[in-house]
């Protein structure tokens, strides 16, 4: 996987995410993953499709959903991960990979994004179907948990 394609997902992550938490955003260690992998209870994929193929896959806790959720809708307090809920995190999941893609086009780039795909649930797992191997990186939200930024992508043969 080339540096190019991943270096703007993360600093678009890093953006969106401190721009709407008004917090202090880390970003963890980076590690790569090979095989399946389980979900932490909420994820939005979204689908690259053009001069590379893959996927971008935003992993968090339920919990964390939640609050990211009710920040982005102005301080409402989610107790369940309803539809405005997973809407929010759609929409966050868009901005993030809009940025990017933006950022890859004006690099020479060429690629469309399917829409982001939300799944939730307790003991899930995504297989890597790309044969590549996934970047992982973790962004530390402060109080409100960890955002994984999970990164497929290979160049079309």
């Amino acid at each position: 996987m080339r540096v190019e394609y991943i270096n703007p997902f993360v600093e678009s992550a890093f953006s969106v995410l401190k721009d709407y938490l008004q917090t202090d955003v880390k970003r963890g260690d980076l590690y790569l993953k090979s095989s399946t992998m389980s979900i932490m209870g909420v994820a939005a994929l979204v689908g690259l499709a053009g001069d590379v193929e893959g996927r971008v896959l935003f992993d968090m806790t339920k919990e964390t959903a939640l609050a990211v959720a009710g920040i982005m809708n102005g301080g409402e307090t989610f107790t369940a991960l309803d539809e405005l809920a997973m809407a929010t995190i759609q929409e966050l999941a868009n901005q993030i990979t809009a940025q990017a893609v933006t950022k890859l086009h004006e690099l020479g780039f060429k690629f469309d994004l399917t829409p982001p795909a939300i799944f939730s649930g307790d003991n899930m797992e995504i297989s890597n179907s790309l044969k590549v191997e996934a970047l992982i990186v973790p962004m530390d939200l402060g109080p409100h948990g960890k955002i994984e930024v999970n990164v497929a992508i290979r160049e079309r043969i």
